[in-house]
């Protein structure tokens, strides 16, 4: 056994070509430039973190406030510098680091703009800040010929590859439910509002279809990884990762969450894949095998560990995770819910009672997400408590909040007589939840 622990751990720093790294850096840098301009471009800076006048934060991060313009706008001008930097590979390490931790804030600001890619792109960030990426086809190997490697340590690509990999595994074990795999929801209504599309749009309504592509989803998202990973089988993987994504791009407007992944799953090729198509030498220096640090087995042990729990954490909670969403962010449940919200906040002080108005703080979006999410919710009626606090009052907020879930009918999600100015916030059980059907 320790034979074997300690060949797996001298083959964590084994060199390998360092192509296929260097792409992804240029891949990952030139798409996070795309979005940042794309972002920007499309005002969501304003709308998203400068219009609002108050935020959503995650627990634990209330801290966490936008700058007042123009620091937004010049965090995003930031964000596309670092991308830039990452993309051609000069001043790399400061420039992934400054990108993680530009990126990430914005992220934290308000829970009602969080998507999974986000949370993704922060999470890749993070790992290519400890990788040497900037050794192979970068300025800085250009003007340090020192730093230059043809190889890089093959802990790099394994992973890069698991974390993908663990992405698409999840969003297949999280479609292992009736709605997705008996009902075909939320599929069903999708596939029905996109049936004026040319061509494709017909087909979307045949009997069958959702069911059809429903199943073909999960098995593809359970699959993929395992696929990927075996070269016999990697060309037909990556041709269904490119036609998959580019299908649901076109029917659901994922913005760049298609080409994330189009573009960054070219890990999971050969390290030197890259050299078939702009030439160039495979040779590994022999000098590129490095000494393995001891923080590395424990640190990746770690961290795939705290991956692993986090998808899987909801089973900590009653209810259906789609309803409650205790344990839904930060474990890839992709596209999986649709879900309809009414919700009517009151304040008490006393015996005088009146009705909330969310619209007077807080944006369209903000209000529509909130309407389904018990931690906004949540998070909304502590900001009323706190902000009578300092006027010296003491009120109660009550919720009454009904949501529709997949096509089926509304049902209370919170319970309407519970004080939520009064309940405390964390990764506890909300006691307040209506958790039974």
């Amino acid at each position: 056994m320790r034979t074997l622990e300690r060949s797996l751990l001298s083959r964590l720093v084994e060199p390998v070509d360092g192509a296929s790294l260097a792409a992804f850096r240029v891949l990952f840098g030139g798409l996070m430039l795309i979005a940042t301009l794309r972002f920007w471009a499309k005002g969501w800076v304003e709308a998203l973190y400068v219009a609002p006048s108050m935020h959503l934060t995650y627990w634990g991060f209330g801290w966490v406030a936008p700058l007042p313009e123009p620091g937004m706008t010049l965090v995003f001008a930031a964000l596309a510098v670092a991308s830039a930097l990452v993309m051609i590979g000069l001043f790399y390490r400061a420039a992934i680091v400054a990108f993680f931790l530009l990126f990430t804030y914005v992220e934290l600001i308000d829970q009602a703009v969080y998507l999974n890619h986000y949370y993704l792109v922060s999470l890749l960030a993070l790992l290519m800040a400890t990788m040497p990426l900037d050794r192979v086809a970068s300025l800085d190997a250009w003007r340090r010929p020192e730093i230059a490697a043809r190889g890089l340590p093959r802990w790099c690509v394994w992973t890069l590859r698991a974390q993908l990999g663990l992405v698409y595994f999840f969003a297949g074990v999280a479609k292992l439910q009736p709605d997705w795999l008996v009902d075909a929801q939320p599929l069903t209504g999708w596939l029905a509002a996109r049936d004026d599309l040319p061509l494709l749009g017909p087909l979307l309504t045949l009997p069958g279809a959702a069911h059809a592509m429903s199943w073909g989803g999960a098995l593809f998202d359970l699959s993929a990884p395992f696929a990927l990973a075996h070269r016999a089988t990697r060309p037909f993987a990556y041709a269904a990762v490119v036609g998959f994504h580019l299908v649901t791009g076109l029917l659901f407007q994922l913005g760049m969450f298609p080409w994330i992944m189009i573009g960054l799953t070219t890990i999971f090729f050969a390290p030197s894949w890259p050299r078939r198509w702009l030439g160039g030498p495979r040779r590994i220096d022999p000098g590129a095998r490095t000494r393995r640090p001891r923080w590395l087995a424990p640190a990746l042990a770690a961290w795939f560990a705290v991956q692993l729990a986090l998808p899987i954490r909801h089973h900590a909670y009653d209810g259906d995770v789609l309803f409650t969403e205790e344990g839904m962010r930060f474990a890839w449940h992709v596209m999986i819910a649709e879900k309809a919200g009414r919700l009517e906040l009151r304040a008490r002080e006393g015996d005088r009672e009146w009705l909330l108005d969310p619209s007077a703080e807080l944006t369209l979006t903000q209000r529509r997400m909130m309407a389904t999410s018990p931690d906004m919710i949540l998070r909304y009626a502590h900001h009323v408590r706190d902000r009578y606090a300092r006027e010296g009052r003491r009120v109660e907020v009550r919720a009454e909040c009904w949501v529709a879930l997949n096509g089926r009918p509304s049902r209370l999600l919170i319970d309407p007589d519970a004080d939520l100015a009064a309940e405390p916030d964390g990764l506890g059980p909300r006691r307040w939840l209506r958790r039974a059907p």
